[in-house]
């Protein structure tokens, strides 16, 4: 049956040929991908080349390098071998990355699904049916007779049609979900971008807080070893009991530090695990610590040009424009008139053996052209909508932009101020201590001064705290850098390896 349809319906090629060349236009918009902005620094007046530095650990000044490109896997400039684990574990298991692989390959089947409508549908159909009929016969009598048939008819056939798409209204459907398939591969590359850096973020925060539980003991352990002085002082008569117990409240205020600091430690836990895709039962075995995650000296910054290429948001909201232009096209092609070919061939016989026989095909040739004459405006109305959707699409656009610079102008001026605060908190910490070392001193040789120990307790013990969480605001401020730059990612990695995508790209790059 095919080969016969296929020399009965010989014009058909050549008609799909000529709608080919016809549907060679699309109306709407082309879309231009937008400049990038025309600055080539992110904060006013001279860069930021270096920043101060306190002679500590994690008080090293880090020097801006201005122009350079941030690797892939940006958070190895921690130099944390756990941290590294701990993000391969959760950029493996995450369900919300899970869920953005399967929303993006959702997105690629639909261009898929698309681009199908560019070609010829054929369809097949077959039946078979048991007819009977009446008619008058003469009778040799010169009458009439009824004369009954019984009889099977069977019919094959093949159905074609073909949208011509003269204005090129189904490519630029197609166009607006290709558009939305990037949308959806930019925003996985978002989800990569904001579990690393959650996880980066969280680390930081569970170091910072065993430092900030340790000075704590620290300085609990200086209260008590001073009460036990006064407590012998007392029962010598050489201290009064209004300073034990002074010095007993103070104690008593420095432990009731510890509980919400430990509970901000479990809590902390919980996150990290959680964001590595595990239950809460299932606690992580990696633990974090200041001493053990290092400040890079360097800092690449990438040029303003570069920024809205390796932002996932940035190229996200150019993607979201882009869908909307397409959808432009897509409403003017609606209000045109729109031509569809269309043919079908087959065979009919009394017989199923004679199915395809000679004498028993047919095809009927057909083109038919359609266009809206009076709608109430609807499609009219649906292009304006279109096109003020694109409108909306722009501004969402050029705000994503604003605020990426805003974003990586504020880590940069946050790393200034921190080191600045780094070095006044190290300063702090140190005259503090040696102000208690000198009361403490004094309370041994028994020249207690209560008000001047109280004193010194309390400034000493704010100053160890403020120097613990300084340490730790550098570190979440260097990992806010690399996360506003848009955190280095490769286009295309989101499809293949992460790993190797991301280790490929930091071969390129100098060590920082």
């Amino acid at each position: 049956m095919k080969t016969r349809l296929l020399r009965s319906v010989s014009p058909l090629p050549a008609l799909i040929a000529a709608a080919l060349i016809l549907a060679g236009c699309a109306v709407g918009p082309d879309f231009k991908r937008p400049d990038p902005p025309g600055v080539s620094q992110y904060t006013p007046g001279t860069p930021l080349a270096q920043t101060a530095s306190a002679n500590v650990s994690g008080g090293a000044a880090q020097r801006i390098q201005n122009g350079r490109d941030i690797p892939g896997d940006w958070w190895r400039v921690f130099r944390s071998d756990t941290l590294d684990r701990l993000i391969a574990e959760a950029l493996k298991a995450n369900p919300d990355i899970q869920s953005a692989q399967a929303t993006l390959r959702q997105a690629q089947e639909n261009v898929s699904a698309g681009q199908g409508a560019l070609f010829p549908t054929i369809s097949g159909s077959t039946s078979g049916t048991r007819e009977q009929s009446n008619s008058t016969a003469s009778s040799a009598t010169g009458g009439t007779r009824t004369v009954t048939s019984v009889y099977n008819v069977y019919n094959a056939s093949v159905d074609v049609s073909y949208d011509l798409d003269v204005w090129g209204g189904t490519r630029r459907n197609i166009e607006s979900l290709q558009a939305t398939a990037d949308y959806q591969r930019f925003q996985l590359e978002a989800s990569y971008l904001t579990i690393s850096s959650n996880v980066v973020t969280a680390a930081i925060q569970e170091a910072s807080l065993r430092g900030q539980i340790e000075a704590t003991r620290r300085v609990i352990a200086i209260d008590r070893d001073s009460l036990d002085i006064l407590k012998r002082q007392q029962s010598f008569g050489q201290a009064a009991l209004a300073d034990v117990l002074a010095q007993e409240a103070a104690l008593a205020a420095a432990e009731q530090l510890l509980p919400p600091l430990e509970k901000q430690l479990d809590q902390q836990r919980n996150l990290l695990t959680a964001l590595a895709g595990q239950l809460s039962a299932d606690e992580i075995m990696q633990k974090f610590d200041l001493a053990h995650l290092k400040l890079p000296a360097n800092l690449p910054v990438s040029l303003p040009s570069k920024l809205v290429e390796q932002r996932p948001d940035v190229r996200a909201a150019e993607a979201n424009m882009h869908a909307a232009s397409a959808q432009i096209g897509v409403a003017i092609a609606a209000r045109l008139p729109n031509i569809l070919l269309s043919a079908n061939g087959g065979s009919s016989s009394y017989n199923f053996a004679q199915a395809f026989a000679p004498g028993t095909g047919f095809y009927t040739l057909a083109a038919g052209v359609t266009a809206p004459i009076f709608d109430g405006f609807t499609l009219y109305n649906k292009q304006k909508a279109s096109e003020a959707a694109l409108d909306q699409a722009d501004a969402e656009y050029r705000t994503t932009v604003i605020a990426a610079f805003q974003n990586v102008a504020d880590a940069l001026r946050a790393l200034q101020s921190d080191a600045r605060a780094m070095k006044a908190a190290v300063h702090s910490e140190d005259t503090a201590k040696a102000s208690l070392d000198i009361v403490r001193k004094q309370l041994n040789e028994g020249q207690v001064n209560q008000l001047a120990l109280l004193n010194a307790q309390t400034t000493y013990l704010t100053a160890v705290i403020v120097r613990v969480q300084t340490e730790a605001n550098r570190l979440s401020d260097t990992a806010a850098l690399f996360i506003a730059l848009g955190g280095g990612w490769p286009a295309g990695c989101v499809t293949a390896n992460w790993r190797d995508c991301a280790m490929g790209e930091a071969a390129n790059q100098p060590k920082i």
